[in-house]
């Protein structure tokens, strides 16, 4: 089934919801404290956010997690306050985009990523769509990135529908899926 084209008020929800996302959040990336641990967290591939074994139910506690989660260079996921960090385990990404929407914006195709946790944004320069293949499997893993270095791993039904929608063009030799969105397209792999 092909990616509806939200209904016009939805879309400009969406798309103000986009414009704003990440606005009200504490700076972590500014923040520097030189106290450094490891918490018992997991954030399992499904979005899920587990500590000491034990799932954490609550959404406004995993929103407020969510809010002071940020990736290092180091390619570690942390909890950071202005004094310390925490270390938390991230199984493939802290979110996950469990819906897709189209629409346009100024004559421009757009993709407006819903992830688990509410956030939205539009898929563009700032919020590249990228597709690596899982080693184990061999399927592809898409993602989305939200902010900072916090990726959404899109899930099976957001990536079958920009599947669904991509244009199919000749690379190289070989017929390859492309989605455009804010005026930049996004390959997902090749078309069989």
């Amino acid at each position: 089934m092909p990616i509806d084209h939200t209904s016009p008020d939805l879309m400009q929800s969406l798309l103000k919801a986009a414009g704003t996302s990440g606005e009200g959040l504490p700076p972590v990336d500014t923040w520097n404290p030189t106290h450094c641990d490891t918490m018992d967290m997991v954030i399992r591939r499904d979005g899920s956010w587990w500590h000491e074994g034990r799932r954490i139910t609550r959404e406004r506690l995993v929103k407020l997690f969510a809010r002071i989660l940020r990736k290092d260079d180091d390619g570690v996921h942390y909890l950071v306050t202005p004094v310390e960090k925490q270390a938390v385990q991230v199984e493939v990404a802290p979110f996950v985009a469990v819906r897709v929407d189209r629409g346009e914006e100024a004559g421009e195709p757009v993709l407006l990523f819903t992830t688990n946790l509410g956030d939205v944004v539009a898929a563009g320069p700032d919020h590249p769509i990228r597709v690596e293949t899982e080693p184990q499997t061999g399927e592809p893993e898409p993602f989305v990135l939200i902010r900072g270095r916090l990726e959404a791993l899109i899930n099976r039904p957001a990536f079958y529908e920009l599947v669904e929608s991509a244009d199919v063009r000749d690379v190289h030799g070989k017929k390859t899926l492309f989605v455009r969105s804010k005026g930049q397209d996004f390959e997902l792999g090749q078309a069989e």
